[in-house]
């Protein structure tokens, strides 16, 4: 049985993704584009138009053409926003990395991307000078910081490029559906982090089909907690809200008290967040002390209990609902529309507009109906082109007749609503971030006092899961020595967080270790 969306599907148009999200921008040049949360400082549409020009300009005199890699490792700024577009309208491609990132994680990106230039912000500037010299990158930083070209010094190279339109009309021949635009990393069903090749095509068709349910519209404010390196920060919030002609309040890094101040500061009537927000906005007392104009809340990356969606809808007065989707789909597969007739707590949404989904049995492969569990598999124009460099992992990942296999084991019920249940993935979900066991696994064996280890998810109120690791002792070693240890060699998100020692790790004969068994009894531990 295929399920597809009760919307009518949309056009598709042949589109570079710079030239899709500003088509309309110039009915609305002198609205705020972009505003830097902490500072205040802006660009309108018609600024943000002429920077975008600007470093396309600079980038081109540094050697970058159709098909080069350029890297983005910062947190949220008004400036990651121009750098993008100006990499995708000359046809080269962004690598968005984790500003969470180790020297290391980010030296394997610019590897394994092929980067040969890298953006970044002064307080990482000694990590991503360290990495890139791996590579023989040179770093430019939003800012001054020692050994990198400051963005202003760049950007004078830029002078007497493109402005308005112009500078959002392809400086190469640029084929949607072929060329890559966005090279993000996934851990994807399982394994460590892969590079993720989503065309042109790929996330103008995403906007597309998500444009009906986006309720933003010019003079609109939308705070862009959502990092603009993961996919639902990159599409949904610096493309779709972009689109619309409204203004994203950038903030690099999550602090509540801020968080609300901006919402109720530029009067913001819709969110995108996670849960671990949706979780502070329903039990934190601080919430209270502000006036929040907020009428729509979407979570996504990581599903939303019932009980606690209902809750943030009772005590901020929006209407909260679901998406679902992941780096593979562009992101965006399911969504609720901002009508509370369409509403169902505990929901992920319906089928977007040109969009397939199948539910599989996963034991057989057979078609399941209404009502009964498995995996998701999902076909569509937002699918990725596949994982750079890792055929083995694309046909794993995509079959023969363009099914995307999600790894989520979910079900529809009589009217097409989707609920996840469980999970095939063997990744954690720390507070919406992907943790791979197997990256956390081979670490730990490096360990000399580690003779064996396997990694699992542990339920956990405030963020969701906690990876934690069970280990098998070939030295002395206590658990906060070695939970230590790790923190130092891995980003905050991914530190283990609970170590228990074992006399063997569970596998089975091929050796393939066996998590669902170690889940099974953890759960059965914390059972009531």
């Amino acid at each position: 049985m295929i399920f597809r969306s009760r919307f009518p599907d949309v056009v598709i148009p042949p589109a570079s993704l710079a030239e899709y999200v500003f088509e309309h921008a110039a009915n609305h040049l002198d609205h705020d584009a972009l505003i830097d949360g902490p500072t205040g400082r802006r660009y309108t549409y018609r600024q943000l138009l002429d920077l975008i020009g600007r470093v396309s300009t600079a980038l081109h005199a540094r050697g970058i053409r159709k098909g080069g890699t350029v890297c983005l490792y910062s947190p949220n700024t008004p400036e990651y926003g121009a750098i993008f577009f100006a990499v995708s309208r000359l046809g080269a491609i962004n690598t968005t990395a984790n500003p969470l990132y180790t020297e290391d994680e980010l030296a394997k990106q610019l590897k394994d991307s092929g980067a040969t230039l890298v953006f970044t912000v002064p307080p990482l500037a000694e990590r991503a000078l360290a990495a890139a010299a791996t590579v023989g990158a040179p770093v430019i930083t939003l800012g001054e910081a020692p050994g990198c070209e400051p963005f202003a010094q760049f950007l004078a190279t830029g002078a007497g490029g493109p402005t308005g339109l112009d500078a959002t009309r392809p400086a190469a021949a640029i084929t949607s559906a072929e060329d890559i635009v966005a090279l993000p990393y996934s851990s994807g069903t399982t394994g460590l982090p892969k590079g993720v090749m989503l065309t042109h095509r790929n996330l103008v068709a995403n906007i597309a089909q998500c444009d009906f349910i986006d309720p933003s519209k010019p003079g609109d404010h939308t705070v862009g907690i959502l990092p603009f390196f993961h996919i639902y920060g990159m599409v949904v919030i610096q493309c779709m809200v972009l689109r619309k002609g409204a203004t994203v309040v950038t903030m690099p890094q999550f602090d509540l008290e801020t968080y609300l101040r901006l919402n109720q500061d530029h009067r913001c009537r819709s969110a995108y967040l996670v849960p671990p927000i949706a979780l502070a906005l329903a039990k934190h007392p601080i919430v209270d002390r502000f006036k929040l104009s907020l009428e729509t809340i979407t979570s996504g990356a990581a599903p939303l209990g019932a009980d606690l969606e209902a809750a943030v809808e009772a005590r901020i007065g929006a209407l909260t609902k679901q998406g679902y989707g992941m780096t593979e789909a562009s992101p965006v597969t399911h969504f609720t529309p901002a009508e509370r007739a369409l509403v169902r707590h505990g929901s992920c949404g319906l089928v977007i507009p040109n969009t397939e989904v199948r539910v599989v049995e996963v034991a057989t492969g057979r078609d399941c109906g209404v009502g009964e569990h498995g995996e998701l598999l999902i076909r569509g124009p937002q699918i990725m082109k596949g994982y750079l460099n890792n055929p083995e992992a694309t046909a794993s990942a995509i079959d023969a007749d363009g099914w995307l296999h999600t790894g989520d084991v979910g079900y529809a019920d009589a009217d097409g609503y989707f609920f996840i249940v469980d999970r095939l993935k063997e990744f954690i979900k720390y507070k919406a971030y992907q943790v791979a066991p197997a990256e956390l696994e081979a670490l730990l064996l490096t360990h000399p006092a580690v003779a064996d280890a396997a990694v699992i998810p542990k339920a956990d109120e405030e963020s969701g899961e906690i990876p934690k690791a069970f280990v098998v002792k070939k030295a002395d070693v206590d658990a906060e020595a070695l939970m230590a240890w790790v923190a130092e060699r891995v980003a905050p998100y991914k530190k283990v967080r609970a170590v228990e020692f074992i006399e063997e790790v569970p596998k089975s004969a091929s050796g393939k270790i066996l998590r669902r068994e170690l889940i099974a009894a953890e759960r059965a531990k914390a059972a009531p």
